[in-house]
């Protein structure tokens, strides 16, 4: 067990051990209506051009556009033969490029023109056979669901970590369980929240039981005679590193049992939010084989000042013009609920000047 003077793990050495413990969960297939803010396990192809023939996108008169070139009120183009009427949506015949208004044809003399191409979605024009619609390890936004869906997919392979959330201590003290379900909800992984005494048998059963892919355990981390969620780790199975150079989080822990990775988070607000956003997003990527989110850059509007050797969290609260740092260890939660991302400070840093272009961690 570790003591409260031993040596901190560096953040960059937890992730890569907690990084090599983690392991892709295998794909499941649910109904597209269900994928919204999963993780891909597989690059979607359109199977075949859509739409798979020229299609009308209005109401209208199915014409060949070179037959009618010319046509006015004043000078009328006489049809040889009454052309179609198409409903929007509909695919349109083969010999037609074109739709007329309805008010451009007087019985089967056509009084206005219509260019090659007018009133048509052309064959292939939303997706050619092969496109690339959605990225393995990219999450399902909206917009991907109303492209798969144009597309003809109504099924799709997807990766859904499961997390076990141990919560440790007396139920009346948890206020951060739903907070760190929540964010794993918007991660594309799904918890299961159960309680645990503060008692090493306990937890470690906690952390044993279940099916889950993961185990987070909430509380308990530090040196305390109540804190034994480390212990309990240790009798579940292995920890890997106790005490992290990361602040807030510094009593954090990671470890395994029963070939899961397990990460432990302090109690306190600000340091298991930091932990969550340093260890446990990352976890969860790893887990659901995602992408890397896009980068997200913004100007400091005023300087962070942070000590050499530990990387810190601070967060951050949006303005028009940058982002403002409101703190990061012991901040006060009236303070930490106006947070909307975070910048995870270096340890080699001593923070960043007012005007500092920096990269914020969502929220």
């Amino acid at each position: 067990m570790r003591t409260p003077s031993a040596a901190l793990t560096p953040l960059s050495d937890a992730l890569d051990i907690l990084r090599g413990l983690a392991r892709p969960v295998a794909p499941e297939t649910i109904a597209l209506a269900a994928a919204a803010g999963r993780i891909a396990a597989v690059t979607i192809l359109t199977p075949e051009d859509r739409p798979s023939a020229a299609t009308a996108l209005r109401d209208g008169f199915a014409v060949e556009a070179a037959a009618i070139a010319g046509a006015s009120s004043y000078a009328p183009v006489l049809l040889p033969r009454s052309p179609s009427w198409i409903e929007a949506g509909a695919p349109l015949p083969e010999t037609a490029d074109a739709l007329l208004p309805a008010e451009g044809l007087e019985g089967r003399s056509a009084v206005a023109e219509a260019g090659a191409g007018d009133g048509i979605r052309g064959r292939g024009e939303d997706f050619s056979r092969g496109d690339a619609i959605l990225e393995a390890g990219e999450r399902i936004g909206p917009l991907h669901l109303l492209a798969l869906a144009g597309a003809g997919i109504d099924a799709i392979e997807i990766r859904r970590p499961r997390l076990r959330l141990v919560v440790t201590g007396a139920p009346e003290r948890d206020a951060l369980s739903p907070m760190l379900a929540a964010l794993i909800g918007e991660a594309g992984a799904e918890t299961e929240t159960v309680a645990a005494p503060d008692e090493p048998d306990a937890i470690a059963a906690a952390i044993r039981a279940g099916s889950a892919d993961a185990v987070l355990v909430l509380g308990g981390t530090g040196y305390g005679r109540s804190d034994r969620s480390a212990e309990g780790l240790a009798r579940a199975g292995r920890i890997h590193a106790h005490g992290l150079a990361l602040r807030p989080g510094e009593t954090a822990a990671i470890g395994a049992a029963d070939g899961r990775p397990v990460l432990l988070l302090p109690g306190r607000p600000d340091a298991a939010l930091a932990v969550y956003l340093a260890l446990g997003r990352p976890l969860i990527a790893a887990l659901a084989g995602a992408l890397p989110p896009p980068i997200q850059r913004a100007p400091l509007l005023r300087k962070i000042s942070s000590g050499i050797g530990l990387s810190e969290i601070v967060y951050l609260r949006r303005r028009a013009h940058g982002v403002e740092p409101l703190g990061g260890a012991d901040l006060p939660l009236r303070r930490l609920v106006g947070t909307e991302g975070a910048v995870l400070v270096p340890p080699e840093r001593e923070g960043y000047p007012e005007g500092t272009e920096i990269e914020v961690l969502p929220l």
